[in-house]
């Protein structure tokens, strides 16, 4: 982020501008004191890992490998789901449990191979967290990938991160998101939820918080819309302004 004279930063086209002279005016009248966030699709552009993973696994066990467009449309309910999609007939085939632990193996020794933050989401962070605002990441990816891509990518800026545990239910149920808000002590009032796919709606939903959709993810503005979402965002900036508003 570059700032001017008159300390507003820009960062881009479709990066985040903030005046530092309202930060604490703005802190002040904010509800929002925590943001939670979904990981692949929204933070973080992973699909090319998520594919060359998926496509490993497969052809590791003689089977076809997917396209990137079908692992995009794969993805969102978790690792298993995901290679259920993937291989002919499921979990029903043989080879099914093999190709998962393939999987698992492959994508824990290339998540960040080709792996990288959408333009402007690490300055809309610093934004954010320069206000005052509490953040975490919420993801059906699996926990030790989920803390490993938030400490790489994000570092001290998420105060919590949740991934796919067996002790929890996963999204679209709101047990993993009302974990990370016991572990940020706020309340249901002060958080939104942020995700680009027809699962985070519903997931706020469960959790009785308001959610943004982003449309630059997994998942057309179409789908979203269909899911129930309410605010939608082009941008990092538009959606701070969004955040800012609710």
């Amino acid at each position: 982020m570059f700032f001017s004279n008159d300390h507003t930063g820009v960062d881009g086209e479709n990066g985040v501008r903030y005046n530092e002279n309202s930060n604490a005016k703005e802190k002040k009248l904010m509800r929002i004191k925590a943001v939670i966030w979904d990981l692949d699709g929204t933070l973080l552009d992973t699909l090319d890992d998520l594919a060359a993973s998926t496509n490993a696994a497969l052809v590791q066990q003689g089977m076809p490998a997917r396209t990137r467009e079908e692992v995009r449309a794969f993805v969102g309910n978790g690792v298993r789901n995901l290679i259920i999609r993937a291989v002919p007939g499921g979990e029903a085939n043989p080879a099914f449990e093999a190709v998962l632990a393939g999987f698992i193996a492959h994508y824990g020794a290339h998540s960040r191979d080709n792996t990288k933050p959408y333009d402007g989401i690490p300055e809309l962070l610093d934004v954010l967290d320069a206000m005052g605002v509490r953040q975490a990441i919420v993801s059906n990816k699996i926990d030790f990938a989920v803390k490993e891509l938030s400490k790489v990518y994000f570092g001290d800026r998420m105060q919590v991160a949740v991934g796919d545990d067996p002790s929890r239910k996963k999204k679209p149920a709101p047990d993993s998101v009302w974990e990370a808000m016991r572990q940020l002590g706020v309340t249901a009032e002060e958080t939104v939820y942020i995700g680009d796919s027809d699962v985070d709606v519903m997931t706020a939903r469960n959790a009785g918080i308001p959610c943004v959709a982003v449309c630059w993810g997994f998942r057309p503005e179409e789908c979203l819309r269909e899911a129930g979402a309410k605010h939608i965002a082009h941008t990092p900036q538009e959606l701070l302004e969004m955040i800012k508003a609710l």
